[in-house]
């Protein structure tokens, strides 16, 4: 089965010799937004899923961790059946090739984001935040995370040259979106919980994908990363019935305490924080990884952005910093 793959020749080298797995059919599965590629191998009618994951560019035993401590917290994630740590190869369970962006609409909303949020309150609720061992969503984080947006968005993408005045307002934006951050209650974060990571599952739907970088940070950034999704929009008061609803959740559990108008104030400055990152990570995926099919999702995460500035005062300035330079650009070259 020698392909012009060498990795993928070396996965069907390793089920055959070690596993003693004789494969018939190996195919692309998907690829994320990261070295991590997935392949689709077949044994007469059993399908599993292989983890094709270079150990210089990524970690597979953060994987393999965050994996058991789902786990353990009833959150469908994938078994783990078989692994090689030298070369980078995890054999999986195979959730099949429906996530939820693939089947939301109008009329599939409602069901699914209800799995979803229950999956999301059962990884708030049943993991120890204080023994669980994922590090900590701290303000240095905050500030490389907010920095990929400058770097590679505004600076290599947008080809903008800052003024020393712009770069303060864009310190006083960040510094606004962190203090927001900090202040709110911990949990587990998986940190990507959105309609391409959720798998509709015939069983404990959705199966929950690509967890591996898990932290302990601000209760709204899941869900927020869920409700405002990159990839698809709701109509805001949608999105404000589903968010409440999952406060009051949160407060009948004891996660929150704040009045619903903090818990807005804090999901809509969260979102402004993950959808700057997003933005900065599209445009690295474009230049430095050639993959430019994230570019189509950069007008609607600005979207959501400009809408958070709007609503606070603290941001005008840098809602006009963006209005100034007239983003998001489409660059001549596109």
């Amino acid at each position: 089965m020698a392909s012009e793959d060498s990795r993928a020749d070396a996965i069907v080298d390793w089920l055959e010799k070690e596993p003693r797995m004789p494969i018939d059919r190996i195919e692309p599965a998907s690829s994320d937004a990261s070295f991590r590629r997935y392949f689709r191998v077949s044994q007469g009618r059993r399908q599993f899923i292989v983890m094709d994951a270079p150990p210089a560019q990524e970690n597979l035993p953060a994987f393999i961790k965050v994996a058991k401590l789902f786990a353990r917290a009833q959150i469908n994630v994938p078994d783990i059946y078989r692994q090689n740590l030298t070369q980078g190869f995890l054999l999986l369970q195979d959730f099949g090739k429906r996530c939820f962006l693939d089947v939301l609409s109008a009329g599939s909303a409602a069901a699914l984001y209800r799995s979803a949020l229950n999956s999301l309150l059962r990884l708030q609720c049943s993991i120890d935040i204080d023994n669980c061992g994922l590090p900590a969503y701290d303000e240095a984080l905050l500030a490389r995370e907010l920095g990929i947006f400058q770097e590679w968005y505004l600076q290599k993408y947008a080809r903008i040259t800052l003024t020393q005045s712009e770069r303060q307002i864009i310190a006083d934006a960040w510094s606004y979106l962190q203090a927001s951050a900090l202040q709110q209650p911990r949990v587990c974060v998986h940190r990507d919980y959105h309609s391409r990571n959720l798998m509709v599952t015939a069983e404990n739907s959705p199966g929950v994908l690509d967890f591996q970088d898990a932290v302990i940070g601000p209760v709204t950034y899941d869900l927020v990363s869920l409700l405002r999704d990159c990839y698809i929009d709701w109509p805001e008061q949608q999105i404000e019935s589903w968010m409440l609803d999952y406060y009051q959740r949160l407060r009948r559990q004891g996660i929150v305490s704040c009045s619903p108008g903090q818990f807005r104030r804090w999901f809509d400055l969260m979102g402004m924080q993950c959808h700057l990152k997003a933005i900065g990570i599209f445009a690295r995926l474009y230049l430095r990884d050639a993959k430019a099919d994230y570019l189509a999702d950069i007008p609607r995460t600005m979207q959501y952005v400009t809408q958070v500035c709007s609503r606070y005062k603290e941001l005008s300035a840098f809602l006009q910093l963006l209005h100034n330079h007239h983003l998001p650009i489409q660059r001549s070259d596109q």
